[in-house]
Order: C-alpha cells, then structure tokens, then sequence
C-alpha cells in the first residue's frame, strides 16, 4: 500500500508539472511612448511590417472629429499619428484589398490603404456604437453595434443586419465559414446557418478582442484589463491582468508567426507588445 501512495503522489505531480508547463504566458516585449491619443484597437499587417492604430482621441460615442488611424513599427517606435485624420471615434479594423475598413460610431468608413485617403463612409442605419469589425475570405465585412445588440454586414456595398438578440457584442473574427462573437463575457460561434454554439463563458463582461492562435484556440481580451487563452474544450486561462494597475486591454492586434499579442492601453496611450507562450 505504501508502494501504491508513492507511486500515486509521483503521478499527480508530475501531471501537476505537466500542466504547469501547457500554461500560456504573456511577457512584454516593449511599449510604445505614451503619446498615442486614446488608442482602442491594433490591426497587425504582415504585408507591410506595421501597426495600424485607431485612435478615439476623445470619447467613444462622440463624433467629434478628433479621431484617426496612426501606424506603429514593430520595434514599438512610433511612425505617424496621423496616417487618417478626420474620424470621429474609430475602433475596429480590417483590410481588403487595396481597401482598408474602420467601424467609426454610425458608419463603416473605406480607406484608400496605399495613401490614407478616405473613399467612402457607409452609415449604418439604426446603429449607435459601431465596434468591431472582421472580414471573411469572400469579401463580407461584419460589424458589431454593441448598444443595439447586433452585427451587421455589408455584402457589396448594401449593408443588412446580420444577427441580433444580443446582450452587448464587441469583438468579432471571421474564421472560415464562421463568425466568432465576443458577447458580454462569452464567446458565441456562429456556423454558415447562423446557428450559435457558446464555445466559452465567464470571462470580464467587458470582452473586446479575438485572434486566433491555432484552429479553435484563442487569445481575447476584455477592456477592463483582463487577457484569456481559450482552449478547444472551452476552458480559458487568465493570462493577464491589468487591472489592479487600471491599464486597460482594448481590441488587440496578433502576429502569427512570431506569436506576438499587441494590446492598446487605452486611457494609458500606449500599444504594449507581449510574447505569447
């Protein structure tokens, strides 16, 4: 019997130090100076070797004017704050193209991505706090309004509402033939049909930002400063927390290969690169 015990106590710890070891971690890698004028999401692009900044530089819900898309090299050094100016308070991004696209309040707002010219603003009828945004590979834009409790679509160039019966959808991404939903602690996936399936629940009510790390497994992020790895099964992991510090994790941008979660501060005007391992 006491061989047994041991023998039961060897194996425990080792799958202890086992699962140990399958924990993600985040360390940071850098920060950019803390000039960036309220910084709500980061679009990574492989393409060209930057970050895309939107930036309120105001609040949120207002259309003031203020707001614009600035670009950030990957070494954290700041390259211009200025790339798109005259947006009111843009949040999501996307690229398609030669177009790049921007949920701004009401509209979904088309950008020239060789020059930084505006070309087109689609207003969004009903909408109130545009959010998010995601495109899939045949071209449809998703966006989430998270005070009306939808996400609609523009589909060449009419936009429709694409589901509802929402709590407060943010963050979205398109993966394949789904529609991944960040909605008020929970992450729903929507298939071909619109049927949802809740892959993860009871993370911070203020859910904001999805990649996708490996197929079914994803960093998302929660405005109040709290950063999850969700796995498979739909179990997550608290890889971190910001938020005894008040800084807060906004709509984060991901590069792939080199597994480098970029995060925007928000109130702290900084973007924050972190290794994920």
């Amino acid at each position: 019997m006491k061989t047994k015990n041991i023998l039961l106590t060897a194996l425990l710890a080792t799958s202890a130090a086992l699962t140990a070891q399958a924990q993600n971690s985040l360390t940071q890698i850098w920060a950019t100076e803390a000039t960036i004028p309220v910084p709500e999401s980061v679009f990574y692009s492989a393409k060209d070797k930057m970050l895309y900044v939107a930036q309120i530089d105001g609040k949120g819900g207002e259309k003031d004017g203020k707001g614009g898309i600035g670009k950030v090299g990957l070494d954290g050094k700041i390259v211009d704050l200025n790339w798109v100016s005259g947006l009111n308070a843009p949040k999501g991004m996307g690229k398609l193209g030669s177009k790049f696209y921007v949920a701004d309040i009401t509209d979904i707002v088309e950008i020239d991505f060789k020059t930084g010219k505006i070309l087109k603003k689609y207003p969004v009828e009903g909408s109130k706090f545009l959010n998010d945004l995601t495109i899939d590979a045949k071209g449809n834009i998703y966006v989430s309004d998270s005070d009306q409790h939808k996400v609609h679509l523009l589909k060449d160039g009419k936009i429709s509402t694409y589901y509802e019966a929402l709590t407060r959808p943010n963050g979205l991404l398109a993966v394949g033939s789904d529609l991944l939903i960040l909605d008020s602690g929970s992450l729903i996936k929507l298939d071909a049909n619109k049927k949802p399936t809740t892959i993860a629940e009871g993370m911070d009510k203020s859910t904001d930002g999805i990649e996708q790390v490996k197929p079914g497994e994803y960093v998302v992020s929660s405005w109040a400063g709290a950063v999850y790895y969700v796995k498979s099964d739909g179990s997550k992991e608290l890889i971190l927390d910001t938020r005894p510090a008040t800084s807060n994790t906004a709509d984060i941008g991901y590069d792939p290969v080199k597994k480098i979660v970029y995060i925007p501060t928000f109130f702290k005007n900084s973007v924050v690169a972190y290794q994920l391992k």
